[in-house]
């Protein structure tokens, strides 16, 4: 019995591992939809959107039956718990792939901003492929570097969002009032996918310490 869930926790660990290549696969794909313009890369995003919501079905599918059937205990519930919540937070990142991307695909053929602004939006796609290859490592090992070294991208967001806005507000500026709008969702939803990562971060931190994300120091996100 108790290599049988040994086996289905590995197999949980290995689902979460290809979410997270999804997850890594389409924020670089985007980035790329968003710079050149790129149908070809909007169309893969929807793709990868569409694979992980059926990973995160199976995953989450998976981790009832472990609850249900298992009745696991200590540091395998802890285990189960926070894969599930890990897959959650994979799963809304896709999801806001998927709106960048409509935005992308409604502006082609062409571009959703000027060149300064579309700049500042390509570097917090950049910083979002970071953090994604970032958690991947994290999940495949279980193990975080130390809170002192650990980067979650939070000032570099808060100097992008800064950059942003200063942009859309500048008097040169010629955006119109839609597609300024539409810029600000776009790096909202940006930003957001970095703010998944830094909560993967602390439930990662959660399952190889037991210490609860809400317990953990506010400079970890």
């Amino acid at each position: 019995m108790r290599t049988q869930f040994t086996r289905e926790l590995n197999a949980l660990t290995d689902d979460l591992t290809l979410m997270c290549r999804h997850v890594h696969d389409a924020t670089a794909r985007l980035t790329d939809a968003l710079v050149d313009a790129d149908l070809t890369a909007t169309y893969e995003v929807f793709a990868l959107d569409e694979q992980l919501q059926k990973m995160y079905g199976a995953c989450e599918a998976r981790t009832v039956l472990l609850l249900a059937l298992q009745a696991p205990v200590a540091r395998d519930l802890r285990h189960v718990v926070t894969a599930i919540q890990i897959a959650t937070e994979l799963s809304d990142i896709g999801t806001l792939t998927n709106r960048v991307a409509n935005h992308v695909y409604r502006a082609h053929p062409g571009h959703i901003a000027p060149e300064p602004i579309l700049n500042i939006l390509a570097e917090l796609g950049a910083l979002a492929v970071a953090r994604a290859a970032d958690v991947g490592d994290a999940v495949a090992t279980g193990h975080l570097p130390p809170v002192t070294e650990l980067d979650t991208g939070a000032q570099e967001i808060a100097a992008l969002r800064l950059r942003l806005r200063a942009a859309l507000t500048d008097p040169a500026a010629t955006q119109p009032t839609e597609s300024a709008i539409d810029v600000v969702l776009v790096g909202d939803h940006l930003e957001r996918c970095v703010q998944h990562t830094a909560r993967i971060d602390r439930l990662i931190r959660f399952l190889d310490t037991g210490v609860p994300p809400t317990a953990q120091p506010a400079d970890s996100e």
